[in-house]
């Protein structure tokens, strides 16, 4: 097993984080410097901010589909090449049209669920709930890290200094691929890591999940737009001298941020309290936009405004993957990743773009200003959420099995705190979603050996 963590997990948790990481980096400082692109309008600044979205969100499916049919190195690689050929171009274009251009190749190196799915294979069964939280652990620190050390690399080398680093990180994730992670025996299908098409449907019907998408969508067209204003309003505070550099902002928002979302999150999950916590965050978010549409020009304001924005995203951010896999039905859950994770970046492409649009005929505040209506109608829709937020996977591996599958589930399903039971043949597993509050450890694996005696 530790050979499995060192030679799989954290090197596929590294290339998550080398991509996210050259992505978020360009957060907080394009707006600063894709001003001085020839043809740049705030338009075009923020198509080419938002578009890497519009590609990544429509081909996040399809490339998990093709690693399937002709595996999962092979399209990695593609991916990640892809990726770097966009981060070369944005660093060396000196047009808004051509940096439009490089985001959007950017975007189609679409690897997330490939990764995903390089995961599933490469760990036990038993253990993938644990890889996937390291997976969205390096994701939260990649995001911290690229709010500190952005602003102080364009302050030094500009906007292509960004893109070369981006290019570098995707060159270490290439080696990562080829020299450290090992190559899959099998790449058989994981229904809670994977798109089914089959599932879409059902998928696409179900309300909860629904909500929680509009949620992931609403989240992310906030963050992209309000990144396209803040560094315009702290640009405006280094002039008048209360700021030296952007970094220094960020920094101490992001830490004191952290800190304060680690005791929500554990409150909302021992005292189940996960929906309050959801809806306070929402709340925030909302608030935070509305206060800046009347204080962006005071430097307390921001920083009391930014601080709590930060603490309701943070919490968000790790809360609101949690719910729809717990919301989705073990043998969906993967579909139902896939498309979360299309409308996370479709909400990406729908900030930027709007968010430019805007400032071109309104300004700063018609960015606040409408942050604040989408805050308002997200909290509604959040308010009709009914997750199942005290539940969690088990996944048992029928490996070894040799008796009868379908009894071996009517017994799982009669084990108490054991909610549902999806068997996948096809995989040789059983997924169990269990309440962890009354559920026995090691129940469900004793039952499953004694089934299995002869």
């Amino acid at each position: 097993m530790k050979q499995s963590w060192l030679n799989s997990v954290f090197p596929i948790a590294a290339i998550f984080s080398f991509r996210m990481l050259g992505l978020f980096m360009l957060i907080p400082v394009f707006t600063l410097y894709a001003i001085q692109l020839d043809a740049a309008t705030p338009a075009l600044m923020g198509l080419a901010l938002g578009s890497y979205g519009l590609s990544q969100g429509i081909l996040q499916i399809p490339f998990g589909m093709l690693s399937d049919r002709f595996g999962r190195k092979p399209i990695l690689t593609v991916g990640l090449l892809l990726f770097v050929a966009g981060s070369l171009l944005g660093a060396l274009t000196h047009s808004i049209y051509g940096m439009i251009l490089a985001r959007i190749i950017q975007g189609t190196g679409a690897i997330g669920s490939v990764l995903i799915a390089l995961l599933a294979d490469l760990t036990p069964d038993e253990q993938r709930t644990k890889a996937m939280a390291v997976v969205g652990v390096t994701i939260g620190i990649s995001f911290s890290l690229a709010m500190v050390i952005s602003p102080a690399i364009t302050h030094q080398f500009g906007l292509a200094g960004v893109f070369y680093l981006t290019a570098l990180l995707a060159t270490l994730g290439l080696m990562l691929l080829h020299l450290v992670i090992p190559t899959p025996a099998k790449e058989p299908f994981h229904a809670d890591s994977e798109v089914n098409p089959r599932l879409f449907k059902d998928v696409i019907t179900n309300p909860h999940l629904q909500r929680l998408n509009a949620s992931i969508f609403s989240q992310h067209l906030i963050l992209t737009s309000t990144f396209f204003a803040i560094p315009l309003v702290l640009q405006q505070q280094l002039q008048q001298g209360n700021l030296n550099q952007q970094w220094h902002f960020y920094l101490p928002i992001i830490v004191l941020s952290f800190i304060t979302m680690v005791p929500l999150i554990i409150f909302a999950e021992k005292k189940r309290q996960v929906k309050k916590v959801f809806l306070l965050s929402v709340a925030i978010t909302g608030l935070s936009q509305l206060f800046l549409v009347f204080y962006y020009n005071n430097w307390i304001s921001i920083c009391v405004s930014m601080f709590v924005y930060f603490v309701a995203f943070n919490t968000l951010e790790a809360t609101v993957p949690s719910l729809i896999s717990k919301q989705a039905h073990g043998t969906s859950k993967g579909t139902a990743m896939g498309v979360y994770s299309s409308s996370q970046f479709l909400g990406i492409f729908a900030g930027g773009t709007l968010a430019g649009v805007i400032y071109q005929g309104l300004g700063v505040r018609g960015i606040f200003i409408t942050n604040a209506v989408i805050g308002g109608v997200w909290l509604l829709i959040a308010s009709y959420i009914k997750p199942n937020a005290y539940q969690a996977t088990l996944i048992l591996s029928l490996a070894d099995y040799k008796n009868d599958i379908r009894e071996l589930g009517e017994q799982l399903r009669v084990l108490v705190g054991v909610n549902d039971v999806a068997i996948a043949p096809e995989e040789r597993v059983i997924y169990l979603r269990i309440d962890r509050a009354h559920y026995v450890d090691g129940s469900a694996q004793q039952l499953l050996h004694t089934c299995n005696q002869p």
